[in-house]
């Protein structure tokens, strides 16, 4: 039957509570080069919210708006303003994965199970970080996104990104461990990396992070700002998301320079990187198949591991708060995070938040 390898199988989706579904439905297909894949609305029968599924290869974000006066997802827009609501996970047998959840002393909420044409589906939600939820989805051969959704076939031109890398969360000081072990021992992640405050920090601000990942499909790194002599980029996130949170989300490209790009064109604003970063690129990261003047002229960092080396950019904020983002990053047979791009990208990060008055 089942083992403890089994209990979940990758991100079914993330889903975004946000005020204008609509809004963000045109933004992601028109910026990000994603595809409307299903709508629940009015239209469907969903007379308490708008739904709008973004997809592009295995990548699926849903953004939801609320049509009534008091609702959740108003409630969490008013507190958080626009972000991420829920990371979904796949599973192979819910049964089995709530009865593992709650001998670990985890709420999971009753086993709901949802038909329509396409078959049926079994889901359960439990609770993360923050107000960060996991609707744990048994799908089965369900055809279709979920019940409530029609079905849609909106194609844009594509920037060639098509899956989640991994998916950051911010939480306080001091409570990062907490979490990480709530992954590792309730839910049988297991730990890939460690950064401490020596590694991730500039001469104003820092930050410790540690990755949990369950199988290659489902990797969340966890971030807690730490002490500096002004305040991080993950304190910031904190004070203006009100709460922990996901900070951004991480997409996957075989050739960023195209993608990047694209996204540019398309009016995806990025995040700045000094002309001097590329001075000593090769010495510090040896020799790479791309041109250096081109990655310098699109803002793109490069990092090397033992196992090769990977390309990573970050978007500005997405919202008027300074909190989620997105990140496209390209592997080359690395599987860090880019540690030897921190110092870089925090400055950058900080010359930003200076302009806010936040640093």
């Amino acid at each position: 039957m089942y083992n403890n390898d089994e209990l979940f199988k990758k991100i079914n989706h993330i889903e975004f509570y946000v005020s204008s579904a609509k809004t963000w439905s045109y933004f992601m297909e028109r910026g990000l080069g994603l595809d409307l894949k299903a709508y629940s609305g009015l239209e469907t029968g969903n007379r308490g919210k708008s739904s709008y599924v973004l997809n592009k290869g295995d990548i699926n974000l849903v953004f939801s708006s609320s049509m009534e006066k008091h609702s959740e997802i108003n409630d969490s827009i008013s507190l958080h303003g626009d972000g991420v609501r829920d990371i979904s996970l796949e599973v192979d047998d819910i049964e089995f994965t709530k009865k593992h959840l709650e001998s670990r002393n985890i709420k999971v909420s009753s086993i709901k199970e949802e038909k329509d044409d396409n078959g049926k589906i079994r889901r359960a939600v439990m609770q993360t970080y923050g107000d960060t939820i996991h609707t744990m989805i048994e799908k089965g051969d369900y055809k279709g996104f979920l019940p409530g959704y029609r079905e849609e076939d909106t194609h844009t031109a594509d920037t060639g990104i098509y899956k989640v890398d991994h998916v950051v969360g911010n939480v306080y000081e001091g409570e990062m461990d907490q979490w990480v072990n709530y992954y590792i021992k309730n839910m049988n992640f297991s730990q890939l990396v460690t950064f401490d405050d020596k590694m991730i920090r500039t001469d104003y601000s820092a930050l410790r992070s540690k990755v949990v990942k369950y199988n290659d499909n489902i990797v969340f790194p966890i971030n807690e700002p730490a002490q500096g002599l002004k305040k991080s980029q993950i304190q910031e996130y904190l004070d203006y998301y009100n709460s922990q949170g996901v900070q951004h989300i991480a997409l996957k490209t075989d050739n960023i320079i195209e993608t990047v790009s694209k996204m540019k064109q398309n009016g995806i604003q990025f995040l700045q990187t000094p002309a001097s970063y590329y001075d000593t690129l090769t010495e510090r990261v040896g020799n790479v198949d791309e041109d250096i003047e081109e990655l310098k002229k699109l803002n793109i960092l490069v990092d090397r591991d033992d196992d090769g080396y990977l390309l990573q950019i970050f978007t500005k904020p997405l919202t008027d708060r300074p909190t989620v983002f997105f990140e496209v990053i390209e592997r080359k047979g690395a599987k860090s995070f880019g540690a030897g791009n921190f110092k870089a990208l925090f400055e950058s990060i900080e010359r930003d938040q200076a302009m806010r008055g936040n640093l």
